[in-house]
């Protein structure tokens, strides 16, 4: 090593492992559960009629549910998907892709999302990596477990995207 070079975590090796990133996940799983809680109930209290409606027809036998009372029920659930996914999107693609480079639960554990090379990943990187998470949890979330198993410590998600998660 050059005196007065400074190597960047990714040249030293030092990656941040399984347990970490299972740790900012958590602190990220409830800081975005909060908002998606909230759109949750307001929304549920909005179509609670619909869902009435529909309770009613599976008690009361003479019933007969409308199509509107069931599409009424499922554009409320989809409206909830599809804000729970945005919120989700944009508070991950945004503060990895920021002067932070993680998340509030990465910046709280001292990690960070970089390139292969150790640099800020933008925009467009951050949302390949949000997608690729998708992939990382379809079975069982052995995408996720394989950060814990890589030499870079690497998850799925970070292979597709080419990023890795180190040490501050």
């Amino acid at each position: 090593m050059e005196v007065g070079v400074v190597e960047s975590p990714v040249e030293r090796g030092e990656y941040a492992g399984f347990w970490l990133r299972f740790g900012a996940n958590i602190i990220d799983g409830i800081i975005i559960g909060i908002p998606t809680g909230i759109i949750s109930v307001f929304v549920s209290i909005f179509w609670s009629g619909a869902m009435m409606e529909l309770q009613e027809s599976t008690i009361d036998p003479n019933y007969e549910a409308s199509l509107s009372d069931i599409f009424v029920f499922l554009a409320g659930a989809i409206i909830i998907l599809f804000l729970s996914l945005l919120i989700s999107f944009l508070y991950y693609t945004l503060l990895h892709s920021s002067k932070w480079q993680g998340s509030v639960g990465k910046i709280l554990l001292n990690i960070k999302v970089t390139d292969l090379n150790g640099g800020r990943i933008g925009f467009g990187r951050a949302t390949g990596r949000y997608f690729a998470t998708i992939i990382s949890g379809m079975i069982f979330y052995i995408g996720y477990i394989m950060a814990g198993f890589t030499s870079k410590k690497q998850a799925l998600h970070d292979m597709i995207a080419g990023t890795v998660v180190v040490k501050k």
